[in-house]
């Protein structure tokens, strides 16, 4: 994963919108009673062709928010979009026992998908798409799965780069 990313500067941050996808509250059994903490899982996104995943964890919601979109901030990749709308050909992102299918769609489509991926796909800048999650259903490993498909798509140039021939 880490050799096809694309790092990005973010010079401006502001531009990017950010979508909590998961927020975990985790407890500690103490002495005095309980002790919580939380994680979140945010992704941001340029909605055109940028997006960015982070996890972050503090004894407070709103700081472990602040952690995450940090971590997605400093994650952000570049995937590529036929026509800036949907994907060059379909593929199946893999991550842990997450699976998810992604198929490119016809204009009008929308994004048909779950919850998880749709935030992934919907900040990228992904339009008409469809989905389907298998195997596990867990929110860090489809988010992480989603983004593996993203990145693992090959545009016709690239293909003939690789290839050193010319694709009618």
């Amino acid at each position: 994963m880490a050799q096809r990313r694309q790092e990005l500067d973010v010079k401006a941050p502001g531009i990017y919108e950010e979508a909590v996808v998961k927020v975990n509250r985790c407890a500690k059994v103490m002495k005095g009673g309980r002790r919580f903490s939380f994680s979140a899982l945010v992704v941001v996104g340029d909605r055109h062709g940028s997006v960015g995943v982070g996890f972050g964890k503090a004894k407070e919601v709103p700081a472990a928010v602040e952690k995450a979109v940090k971590d997605a901030h400093k994650n952000l990749v570049k995937v590529h979009l036929k026509e800036g709308r949907t994907l060059e050909h379909e593929i199946v992102g893999r991550f842990g026992a997450a699976r998810v299918r992604l198929v490119p769609a016809a204009p009008g489509t929308g994004i048909i998908a779950g919850a998880t991926v749709r935030s992934v796909l919907e900040l990228a800048g992904v339009h008409d798409i469809l989905t389907k999650s298998m195997g596990s259903n867990n929110p860090v490993n489809l988010v992480k799965a989603t983004l593996q498909g993203l990145l693992d798509v090959r545009t016709r140039r690239t293909s003939e780069q690789l290839r050193g021939v010319s694709i009618a």
